[in-house]
């Protein structure tokens, strides 16, 4: 079974990514948790809503955290799936969905994500790591959680600035 980073800790991927679709009303929901894209989510929603506790939605860099809205609250994981390391918008979404939509779920960064970015993904509130390139050394990884030991300026997870902690 593939691994991940969750709470900073390595665990079994229990979820499964439904591929995009062209025709998302048209897409079959496998049985078990399963990420589905933000197309599928918003055309099959009312049907899906009867499975809350397995189903996350996956967003891409060129979609953003308030097309999710009010749902947010409600769904267990949502995804940023990064198609290339250089593309950053996806720290933004993670920052918003936590503190302007309140979302409390599984927030999981995947796809082409680098060792270099966890400490800020994790900073502006991602709490899982789904890697696209199978060889990365995941216990390497996991030490990238902790490459700063503080921050300056605000996070999702530190409220207030360094210059207010002194």
């Amino acid at each position: 079974m593939p691994k991940l980073i969750k709470d900073a800790n390595i665990i079994d991927n229990q979820w499964s990514m439904l591929e995009a679709s062209n025709t998302p009303e048209d897409a079959l929901i496998p049985a078990g948790n399963v990420i589905v894209p933000l197309n599928v989510w918003r055309s099959q929603k009312t049907k899906l809503s009867g499975r809350a506790d397995e189903i996350g939605v996956w967003l891409t860099s060129d979609e953003f955290a308030d097309e999710l809205a009010d749902d947010a609250k409600k769904l267990p994981l949502i995804a940023l799936h990064f198609a290339t390391f250089m593309d950053g918008r996806a720290f933004t979404t993670a920052r918003l969905l936590r503190e302007r939509f309140g979302f409390t779920g599984e927030l999981r960064a995947s796809g082409a994500i680098i060792r270099d970015q966890l400490c800020y993904l994790s900073r502006c509130g991602v709490n899982a790591f789904h890697f696209a390139d199978d060889s990365i050394n995941l216990e390497g990884a996991l030490d990238s959680l902790s490459d700063f030991s503080d921050g300056y300026q605000t996070s999702v997870e530190q409220k207030t600035p360094l210059s207010q902690r002194r």
